[in-house]
């Protein structure tokens, strides 16, 4: 789950990184009390969860008895079609130098990344992109607890010492709080000290109950209707429903999909030995996505009874056309059963997804 740019801010506070002053406010009569100490410019900064947003007016810099006013228009927008309904308003610093510091999960080493440049705002992606050794890399073993001392010095190059804290500190906030990616971008200094002027902290959704967070702010309405179900869903822009059963079966079917020249609407996987209301709710979900024109469902019965699987899409009742592939436990009956009320039943998955992108065009 996304944090918003406050709320990482309080989080990395807390382990020493120092942030601006500032407060968080819901409408701008909110802010008065607070502008004598947050100088003669403030910063107002949209908390949307949107990338781009300075880009795109979510990021303000006025002067202090222009920061009501321009609050109460900033209100009164959407960036990138999100509402706005928090702003943090921030003493403006005075930046000498900006950097670049990131903290994430390298999959391909199952270790913790770490990312540090000189040059850091809202140009970093290009930066990276045209020159990928301006970027500094370090992996680092989650099983330690800090960072080791040459790995520090070999991120930070030519860059000021008092950042070396903030990198550590950082990292601890990273590891104890089960994040997925930690950034401050820009990272900045000033004749006052360093200060995350920025602040991101994505949180594993695994952990969140272990994090004390009891709601995914991140999921759509459909996505909390498949958690309530327990099932693996995720929600993509295609026009194919997909069922199966299994993360791998269910992976192969999108591949398929994808190799047939076919754009899947999501991914759903309701799991081992489901049973017909399991199916039925899952028919149902994906039948509820705009734009869903055909679902395929490709299951594999073990556990899970085919004789089940047909009656929970019998069930479902969904106005799209289903096109299903069954193998297994209860095979035959599950096929006689949907062949009765005109579902078109294929023989392999190759053949289900091929129909199933016919279908969709």
């Amino acid at each position: 789950m996304k944090l918003l740019e406050y709320e990482a801010k309080e989080i990395f506070a807390n382990y020493g990184i120092p942030i601006p002053e500032g407060v968080v406010i819901n409408e701008p009569e909110e802010m008065m009390m607070h502008l004598p100490r947050l100088g003669s410019d403030v910063v107002l900064k949209a908390q949307v969860d949107v990338g781009g947003r300075g880009k795109a007016g979510g990021i303000l810099v006025v002067k202090n008895a222009d920061a009501p006013a321009t609050a109460r228009e900033l209100f009164g927008r959407t960036i990138k079609g999100v509402p706005v309904e928090k702003i943090l308003v921030e003493e403006k610093l005075a930046i000498e130098h900006e950097y670049y510091l990131s903290i994430t999960v390298d999959r391909s080493s199952k270790q913790v990344m770490i990312l540090f440049a000189d040059t850091g705002g809202v140009d970093i992606e290009e930066t990276a992109r045209n020159d990928p050794e301006a970027v500094r890399r370090a992996i680092v073993s989650p099983l330690l607890a800090n960072i080791p001392t040459f790995q520090l010095r070999s991120l930070l190059g030519g860059a000021a010492k008092e950042i070396a804290p903030v990198i550590s500190r950082l990292y601890r906030a990273f590891m104890e709080r089960d994040a997925l990616l930690a950034e401050i971008n820009p990272l900045v200094t000033t004749p006052d000290g360093v200060y995350a002027a920025d602040a991101k902290l994505i949180i594993d959704d695994n952990a969140l109950a272990r994090q004390g967070i009891s709601v995914n702010r991140d999921l759509t309405e459909r996505e909390k209707e498949a958690e309530k179900h327990g099932f693996s869903y995720v929600e993509l822009q295609g026009t194919i429903g997909v069922i199966g059963n299994g993360a791998g079966l269910t992976m192969a079917t999108l591949d398929l999909i994808e190799q047939y020249e076919g754009r899947a609407a999501n991914f759903l996987d309701v799991g081992g030995g489901a049973g017909r209301e399991r199916v039925a709710h899952a028919v149902r979900l994906v039948g509820g996505m705009p734009g869903v024109s055909v679902i395929v469902v490709n299951l594999l019965g073990g556990i899970t009874r085919c004789d089940e699987v047909a009656q929970g899409i019998l069930d479902a009742g969904v106005a799209q056309q289903v096109i299903v592939r069954l193998a297994g436990t209860n095979e035959t009956e599950g096929r006689r059963i949907l062949e009765q009320h005109g579902y078109r039943m294929l023989e392999t998955m190759e053949e289900a997804v091929r129909a199933a992108v016919e279908a969709s065009s």
